[in-house]
């Protein structure tokens, strides 16, 4: 299909789990990609590497986006490189799960650093380097519509990214730019399966229409798309990616 074709789109947190398989779909859509990582550099290149394998074109930028000169530099490398950046995915995410009663200063500090902050930071670059005609795909979850004990302090870090979405397709849809979350479910990655006994796995699965848990090529797909012309009529939605959860 190539319907990326041209297009030059920017993945926080892309070295691995949902993040390396959008990353490596839209590639073989055709668009050129910005693998961005925080600490692994190993691992974004070998994002990379796996791309290039396959015809595409990837570059690896390391940036903390909790930190906003960090990602003023990683909008300025890419677009050096490239020449523009049509997209941006906000994968990029911590999940600390806990009581809310057990969870510390630094556990919430944490999460608002890299989950709202980080989002903050690369729409505000987003604002004035994003390409006229671009598109911006932030990541929020599926547990922002579900009471789920231990959960608490990410659902608000979620929730903030909702609302983000929400104002800032306001305030680029002049320049073309149209904005969006998905919330995906429960999907087979190492951060979400890491320390859960099968049964809880099992349990979770069971609350959707398919009896699964999502696997993080379906997320891509979804992500493939809203990042497409196809999609530019839609801006400022929340949508789930969840198999029918919530």
């Amino acid at each position: 299909m190539n319907s990326l074709i041209n297009k030059v789109i920017l993945v926080t947190g892309a070295s691995r789990g949902i993040g390396a398989a959008v990353a490596k779909k839209l590639a073989s859509e055709g668009a050129k990609v910005i693998i961005n990582y925080a600490g692994d550099r190993e691992a974004g290149e070998q994002t990379v590497q796996s791309i290039k394998d396959n015809g595409g074109d990837a570059i690896a930028l390391q940036a903390d986006v909790s930190k906003a000169a960090e990602v003023a530099s990683l909008f300025d490398a890419a677009i050096a490189h490239y020449g523009k950046i049509d997209v941006l995915v906000n994968n990029a995410g911590i999940m600390i799960t806990k009581l809310l009663k057990d969870t510390t200063d630094d556990d919430f500090t944490r999460q608002f650093e890299i989950n709202v902050r980080g989002t903050f930071n690369t729409l505000r670059e987003a604002a004035t380097k994003l390409a006229t005609g671009g598109s911006v795909i932030n990541f929020s979850s599926t547990t922002t519509r579900v009471m789920m004990p231990t959960y608490s302090t990410y659902v608000a870090t979620k929730g903030a990214v909702e609302q983000l979405t929400r104002v800032f397709a306001k305030e680029v849809g002049g320049r073309g730019i149209n904005v969006n979350a998905i919330l995906p479910g429960p999907t087979n990655t190492e951060l979400f399966t890491k320390g859960k006994p099968q049964e809880l796995i099992d349990r979770l699965a069971s609350l959707n229409a398919f009896n699964r848990i999502g696997e993080p090529e379906d997320i891509a797909k979804v992500v493939t798309f809203l990042a497409s012309d196809e999609a530019k009529w839609i801006s400022g939605q929340t949508i789930g990616v969840n198999g029918a959860m919530a």
